[in-house]
């Protein structure tokens, strides 16, 4: 028993004496592995504030631009603690980190599909230069303005003051209308008069009225009217016209104000804007079934 005591503590120290000339042997390349993670440590603190105050002026959304700054300066200290095992000749260990961080990889990609393709999504709308804050846009049938783009949704305020809070995921897979990329919006109003209005003057009137009433319009030639149709109770006209305006809330108050004025200037013209008219007939045979449906109820 002694004898095997004896044997296993001598077994122990002979391991720990190897140990420690391994590491008085290697202790050079420990302290240049020990200064290389340094030199990492504090490069990736300059590379994250460098790379943040470079992108700074692009991404509006300080979270993106910060996860971004993060990213490059994590992949600085990995590559300082590369270099620091290559120094330490760890081959192996090197490898096996590899292996690990690529089977790690492919578990959390799987488990945070839908997380990271609305990161990543969210990363990609930032660069974009045709959605930016204050856009007024509508997509996935939502319209309103753009209050921020986060790493996973884009917020909309729409004209009744509700927020909708949308995947920026589904903000890249389905098509987007911007109104804010343009400076000029086309302003549509339908009406109808009565059958016995003079259409020429229908016409003229409608023309003035709009070049009046909006600043931008130079002259009548550039509004376009149309009539579209023999409607049941009147005809109907199509007016077109061109405004300066960036949302829809602009283009609606246009729309208001030339329902208004047509209104105004057609009564005092005695054009006569119809109500729908609809006639029913009723023979006598319908008359009496109804009377005596009547008298059964009462009944």
């Amino acid at each position: 028993m002694k004898e095997e005591l004896k044997s296993t503590t001598e077994i122990l120290i002979d391991k720990l004496e190897s140990w420690w000339t391994l590491f008085i042997r290697n202790l050079p390349n420990i302290a240049v592995a020990i200064i290389v993670l340094l030199i990492s440590y504090f490069a990736s603190r300059f590379v994250f504030k460098t790379t943040l105050r470079l992108i700074k002026g692009r991404i509006q959304q300080k979270s993106v631009a910060k996860l971004i700054a993060r990213v490059v300066s994590v992949v600085t200290v990995l590559l300082g603690l590369f270099l620091a095992l290559s120094v330490m000749n760890l081959g192996d260990s090197i490898s096996g980190l590899l292996a690990g961080a690529g089977i790690s990889g492919i578990v959390i990609g799987l488990a945070l599909q839908g997380t990271l393709s609305n990161t990543i999504s969210g990363i990609v709308l930032s660069f974009r230069k045709n959605i930016r804050l204050g856009n007024w846009v509508e997509t996935t049938g939502y319209a309103g303005e753009v209050i921020d783009i986060a790493l996973n949704y884009l917020i909309l305020k729409e004209a009744d003051n509700n927020i909708v809070i949308i995947p920026n995921k589904t903000i890249m897979e389905n098509p987007i209308k911007n109104y804010s990329l343009t400076t000029r919006m086309r302003v549509t109003v339908e009406c109808g008069v009565g059958y016995e209005s003079d259409l020429e003057k229908v016409e003229y009137i409608t023309k003035e009225v709009i070049t009046d009433s909006f600043e931008q319009i130079e002259n009548a030639e550039n509004v376009e009217f149309y009539f579209t149709e023999f409607g049941g109770s009147s005809i109907n006209f199509l007016c077109r016209f061109w405004i300066d305006a960036e949302n829809a809330l602009e283009k609606l108050k246009a729309k208001s104000k030339a329902i208004k004025e047509i209104k105004k200037a057609f009564a005092a013209e005695n054009i006569n804007i119809p109500f729908p008219i609809r006639t029913l007939k009723l023979d006598n045979q319908t008359l009496n079934i109804a009377q005596t449906e009547k008298e059964a109820v009462e009944a």
